[in-house]
């Protein structure tokens, strides 16, 4: 197993951190996470060549692979983990192309931005529990990561059927559901999380004061951020999913 580091990249001097009041931890076990790692600011160990994840979600990841192989699927990573940096790029290069090409009103720049994209410091994408997954046998031109794509005569559809079927087996849990009730992030059919890590994860990013947290934050677009759309983002992207994830 290759074990692979990325340093952080964005500067943490000044970090306040408020604690909300305390949340059971699951099942049992006493994890501690730091802020500055649920935020994607600091140094975690990552394993396996373009796979890139936690060492407990990269085996449980390469047994899925081998199993998926041998029913004709090729589990293939578009994504997984990325730190603050990073996301905050991805954020940015969004908010300048909506605002500056399209004109779009800052704030509904903002909500496109947060249909399927994360706002820096609060995606699972940090934690190194997470991963963008196609199979990498069909040919897909342009977008792979498009819903379309993953149903019924899509290149993918096999490859979500297969998930379905066998991705709990694993520990693989699919975050954004199509579950029409759901708000927040749209329909993701690519996105898989390991439930034995990103549950507590999650447990613990719920302990902080994630309002303070994001106020502090001065990358591109978020001087537009309310307290009133920072609650509505927290209840509905980073706490509505699948509830087997919570």
């Amino acid at each position: 197993m290759e074990r692979r580091s990325f340093i952080k990249k964005s500067s943490i001097s000044g970090l306040a951190i408020a604690l909300a009041p305390s949340l059971a931890l699951a099942a049992n076990k006493d994890f501690e996470y730091s802020i500055l790692e649920l935020m994607g600011k600091a140094d975690i160990e990552l394993y396996g060549k373009d796979i890139n994840l936690r060492a407990e979600a990269h085996d449980a990841f390469v047994e899925m692979k081998k199993a998926a192989y041998g029913d004709g699927i090729d589990l293939k990573v578009v994504s997984s983990y990325r730190n603050f940096g990073r996301q905050e790029a991805i954020f940015e290069r969004k908010f300048e192309r909506y605002t500056e090409e399209d004109g779009m009103e800052p704030m509904a720049a903002i909500d496109k931005i947060i249909e399927y994209s994360t706002i820096p410091g609060t995606s699972r994408h940090h934690w190194g529990t997470d991963v963008d997954i196609i199979d990498g046998y069909p040919k897909a031109e342009g977008d792979v990561l498009v819903p379309s794509k993953f149903g019924a005569g899509g290149p993918y559809e096999n490859f979500k059927k297969w998930m379905d079927e066998n991705s709990k087996t694993f520990d693989f849990h699919l975050v954004y559901t199509d579950d029409s009730k759901r708000k927040g992030f749209k329909y993701e059919p690519w996105h898989y999380s390991f439930a034995p890590l990103s549950v507590p994860m999650l447990t613990e990013f719920r302990r902080k004061n994630i309002l303070q947290l994001l106020e502090k934050e001065t990358f591109l677009g978020s001087e537009h951020f309310t307290n009133g759309f920072i609650r509505t983002y927290i209840q509905n992207n980073i706490l509505d999913i699948n509830k087997e994830l919570l």
